[in-house]
């Protein structure tokens, strides 16, 4: 393995994954895999297709974007709204901080540091190329994997607002790997509703 601040960094943040104690099972793996581990590795798969060359910095972002997510779990804060985006924003706010030591203990300077953080809080979401990044592949990686379970659970209307919200959220490529997303027909009537609107 690479000994550069990147390697180091990205080994420590998978390190971080694999704990998580909820499993899921992999198509091709010999044994389930930690499910935050699983996550990082949709996330990193999703930014190769969305950009060609994506800088370290953006790389990092992506795979710390949901690290410990398990830790904090969504039912520790109220229902509604308002209870998911304090939780969400609690939840890039650790993950920032965290991923932001490993990189400074792996050799990275604070301005790097710092804008790995910043990119998974998603701050200048629309202005900066490594936030919208860290915005398109979760909401990816939400269409691809989660979207269908999720829909069953919601409302209509409700879970139209929610993918009216998430597109708006998204940048044209993400939209074009979005469209191409195999989907059952239910899911897809849905979406095709959603953007209709």
């Amino acid at each position: 393995m690479s000994d550069t601040p990147y390697a180091k960094t990205l080994a420590a943040l998978d390190a971080l994954h694999a704990q998580d104690p909820r499993h899921v099972e992999v198509e091709g793996a010999p044994a389930p895999v930690p499910r935050e581990l699983w996550h990082a590795g949709r996330m990193s798969a999703w930014l190769e297709r969305l950009h060609e060359h994506p800088d370290e910095l953006m790389r990092l972002a992506v795979r710390g974007q949901h690290l410990q997510r398990w830790q904090v779990p969504r039912s520790d804060y109220p229902e509604g709204r308002v209870g998911y985006l304090t939780w969400r924003r609690d939840q890039g706010q650790r993950a920032g901080e965290t991923t932001a030591a490993l990189m400074r203990e792996a050799g990275f300077d604070d301005e790097s540091a710092e804008a790995v953080q910043r990119m998974i809080r998603k701050q200048g979401l629309g202005r900066d190329p490594g936030a919208q990044a860290v915005e398109d592949c979760a909401c990816l990686v939400f269409l691809e994997n989660y979207f269908a379970d999720f829909a069953r659970q919601i409302d209509h209307d409700h879970l139209i607002r929610i993918v009216q919200m998430t597109w708006k959220k998204m940048s044209p490529k993400a939209h074009e790997l979005a469209l191409g997303l195999p989907m059952s027909p239910a899911a897809r009537a849905l979406v095709e509703e959603a953007l209709a609107d």
